[in-house]
């Protein structure tokens, strides 16, 4: 019997067909990072106060701007501590029957304005857009409302939850391609649908959608490429297949600088999507899930054509292509938690995995609410993470997975606490240690895809990865109500709160075991009593291939 990974060897394992369909799926991970962090300038919240309809005719009298006529509809707030106005209490005053002088100054107006009633916006609010037009302002998600704006990026990542079970199911059933190019017809409709979202119910029902089908099309072209190059080519796909997603970061500021509606930057995250369908002409499906399926016939037609384009000769091997798997032992749920160091490896993992979405999610967003210039601010941050794959590609190897675990850990939480500490003044130094800590974050969030592989036994290794990486996606609907709540209290609390857990979760990875250089794991025993382990000359690519490549990829951009 000839396997799919023999007949690589002949049609060659990452030659230029399998680079051609490389370079066309890592397109894909580009808008996936508009999805993925678009709230930032998609829910921007500017400067905004209570409309008052007696005031607006008063203003129009006078000639006053907005901001002018604010000076005296709008009670000041902590004025002992230099605070400006309020954003949610008026004055509940007629103007209409008040004797109102034009040239009357604020010092002048709030000697006698002490004694007005105050209430709560009555009809609606007036904003300062700074020319940005963003689904806060649309549907007035300020003050009572402004809790519903975290929704809106929970929304995505229960859809994220959802679309990596979901769309694997469909890949398994129906095919790689397949289900990449219907992820794609429905991400690019339901995007628009978002776009044209008439009210906010809506908009969030959509938002859920499109994080199912976003993620899911993700996941699907990863598995796709992973499937059609050699073994020892899956790890160098998997970090610059996320790069991209990196790229699309960088890109993103200069597509929201030039697109200031919220509506038309929703279609400019939606329209690549429809362009991908493009892909039916250039992409193939799977040889290797065609196997699974008992279609060798179509199997080997796929390979045959991609040996052509590498130009490089079949033997007769190839007409005897049989799909390599064999019946694996069942696995459950129970068995992550059954016996004591497996437990403890569950615990440890799936809070990692929860500590790298809530910070990662938790520090990008904060980029939209610190002041300073978002778009700067946005694209040093992404410039980052480029730095994040090449260590860990530097020092795995060398010094091993847990010292890096536990330094990626340290470093961003003790950022944060050094960003939440440091004067306003030193903005500089503020945002480069920011930039520390989101690298740290990065690679914190791929260093946990890696060692969550080599802690599980073969036969529920993607079982654990699954398990565990699911908590990255509640980590995300968690981080935006922890972001934008506790700032309310304190600008820089959110960042507490990351460092305390970012350190306990450093603290916790030392308490899993070094993997560097040992076998992969092939039962239970083998966690349990890693002493009486055999020594295996399973090498490194060979022990990638034991993880399947969507068990890898099933839950989140940082998968390695």
């Amino acid at each position: 019997m000839t396997t799919f990974d023999d007949i690589l060897e002949e049609a060659g394992k990452f030659g230029r067909s399998q680079k051609r369909i490389f370079c066309l799926l890592c397109l894909v991970s580009m808008p996936f990072a508009g999805v993925y962090v678009g709230i930032v300038f998609q829910g921007f919240t500017p400067e905004h106060w209570c409309h008052d309809p007696g005031m607006s005719q008063i203003s129009e009298r006078c000639g006053w701007t907005p901001l002018e006529a604010r000076q005296f509809s709008v009670p000041r707030v902590n004025v002992s501590a230099g605070a400006g106005h309020s954003q949610c209490e008026m004055y509940d005053k007629d103007w209409n029957n008040t004797a109102f002088i034009c040239d009357d100054t604020e010092d002048g107006f709030s000697n006698i304005s002490d004694g007005f009633p105050i209430a709560n916006c009555k009809y609606g609010w007036e904003y300062d857009y700074g020319g940005r037009k963003s689904f806060v302002t649309e549907f007035d998600l300020v003050c009572a409302n402004d809790w519903l704006v975290d929704m809106f990026q929970a929304a995505v990542n229960a859809g994220f939850l959802f679309g990596s079970i979901v769309v694997g199911y469909l890949a398994d059933r129906f095919g790689r391609k397949m289900s990449f190019l219907m992820s794609n017809i429905f991400n690019g409709v339901i995007g628009i649908l978002m776009a044209i979202s008439p009210n906010y119910v809506s908009l969030l029902v959509f938002r859920f959608l499109h994080g199912l089908g976003v993620k899911g099309g993700w996941v699907a072209g990863y598995v796709l490429i992973t499937e059609l190059v050699g073994v020892e080519y899956r790890r160098t796909v998997g970090i610059i297949y996320q790069m991209f997603f990196s790229i699309g970061l960088l890109i993103l500021p200069l597509i929201a600088y030039l697109i200031t509606d919220w509506r038309w930057l929703q279609v400019a995250f939606s329209a690549p999507y429809l362009i991908f369908l493009a892909y039916y002409w250039f992409i193939p499906e799977s040889p290797r899930w065609l196997l699974s399926q008992k279609n060798s016939r179509q199997a080997v037609k796929i390979t045959k054509k991609i040996a052509k384009e590498n130009r490089r000769i079949l033997s007769n091997n190839i007409e005897t292509l049989k799909d390599e798997n064999v019946e694996a032992a069942t696995a459950s749920f129970v068995d992550l938690i059954r016996t004591p160091k497996m437990r403890k490896h569950t615990f440890i993992l799936m809070f990692n995995w929860f500590t790298s979405a809530v910070v990662y999610q938790g520090l990008v967003m904060r980029l939209g609410i610190q002041g300073g210039n978002v778009y700067v601010d946005f694209l040093i941050s992404a410039v980052v993470e480029f730095p994040a794959a090449l260590l860990i590609l530097f020092t795995i190897d060398r010094i091993g997975r847990r010292l890096p675990f536990v330094t990626a850990n340290v470093t961003s939480g003790l950022a944060c606490f050094i960003v939440a500490l440091t004067p306003e003044g030193m903005f500089w130094f503020k945002t480069a240690v920011a930039c520390v800590g989101r690298l740290g974050i990065t690679m914190t969030f791929e260093l946990v895809a890696f060692v969550n592989t080599e802690l599980y036994p073969t036969f529920i290794r993607n079982l654990g990865v699954s398990v565990c990486s699911a908590l990255s996606d509640v980590g995300g609907m968690v981080a935006p109500f922890l972001l934008y709540r506790l700032s309310g209290i304190w600008l820089e609390l959110p960042l507490v709160i990351f460092g305390v857990v970012s350190f306990i979760a450093g603290i916790l990875v030392l308490m899993l075991p070094e993997t560097r250089g040992l076998p992969l794991p092939q039962t239970i025993d083998d966690i349990e009593f890693p002493d009486r382990q055999k020594k295996s000359v399973l090498t490194e690519p060979q022990a990638m291939n034991l993880l399947d490549p969507e068990g890898a990829a099933s839950k989140g951009p940082f998968v390695v």
